[in-house]
């Protein structure tokens, strides 16, 4: 076979073919982020009921005598509480002098308030790496 001519013995011409091979690789890389928080505060309106407890406080005069002295008692929401006092007669007895009556009352009221709210939020961004 005449290799200069491309033609074999036979007489048939050969043509030369090209080949291309592809080569794929694998790189790793890596790249760079920064991470910050940014604190943000804004008004929220916050509503809740409270409840608070009054005491009102009376002196009821009784002046009567008794024979045994009277136990602190409760009456639905009053408190009874005697006050006694030894008086001497002909014979000595029990006066209840006066009763100091206690009652709570609940007062039940819904409050508004605006307070501040702190939220943090994270802020990713890209780096260039020619940053560093």
């Amino acid at each position: 076979m005449d290799r200069t001519k491309g033609i074999d013995p036979a007489g048939v011409e050969k043509l030369p073919l090209v080949e291309e091979v592809l080569n794929v690789e694998k790189q790793q890389t890596t790249r760079k982020v920064r991470v910050h928080t940014k604190l943000e505060i804004f008004e929220e309106r916050i509503e809740a009921e409270l409840t608070t407890e009054e005491v009102f406080v009376t002196r009821k005069t009784v002046n009567a005598y008794v024979d045994t002295a009277p136990t602190i008692r409760t009456v639905g929401d009053l408190t009874i509480i005697p006050v006694l006092e030894e008086v001497l007669v002909l014979e000595k007895k029990l006066l209840l002098r006066e009763e100091i009556h206690i009652q709570r009352k609940e007062i039940r009221e819904t409050v508004v308030e605006t307070v501040p709210v702190r939220k943090q939020r994270a802020v990713i961004e890209a780096v260039d790496e020619r940053e560093g």
